[in-house]
């Protein structure tokens, strides 16, 4: 009788066990995509997600001069507007660091003009 919740208790430590190698494994897949690339995040790079495959859990980097730009965080018809919506989340350091969810994510610059001029992106993330 004893010997049965012995192995129960073996069961439930290599359950967990497991399920720890898979969340590292999940975490140590994810990946760091600079934002426009070495030109940063400015105007016209709306097209720079092309040709690229982003996961759920992979990081963004905006990097720009805060005095000149921000990141907003906008749905999908902030992103078409470009007009964020009341709630939306602003980045403004300069050096932002944004998690994919999973699904659509749409970033724009809501200075005057830098949105309409490009400064916009829409990410799916697998």
């Amino acid at each position: 009788m004893g010997q049965g919740r012995g192995s129960a208790g073996v069961g439930v430590v290599l359950v967990m066990c497991l399920s720890l190698l898979l969340l590292q494994c999940e975490w140590a897949e994810a990946r760091s995509y600079t934002v426009g690339d070495a030109g940063g995040w400015t105007f016209n790079v709306a097209g720079w997600p092309k040709g690229k495959s982003f996961r759920a859990g992979d990081v963004l980097v905006f990097n720009y001069a805060s005095s000149a730009h921000n990141v907003v965080a906008v749905n999908k018809a902030g992103y078409q507007t470009c007009s964020p919506p009341r709630a939306a989340k602003v980045f403004q350091t300069g050096k932002d660091q944004i998690k994919l969810a999973k699904g659509q994510n749409f970033f724009i610059c809501n200075f005057p003009g830098h949105c309409q001029s490009g400064m916009k992106i829409a990410i799916t993330a697998a």
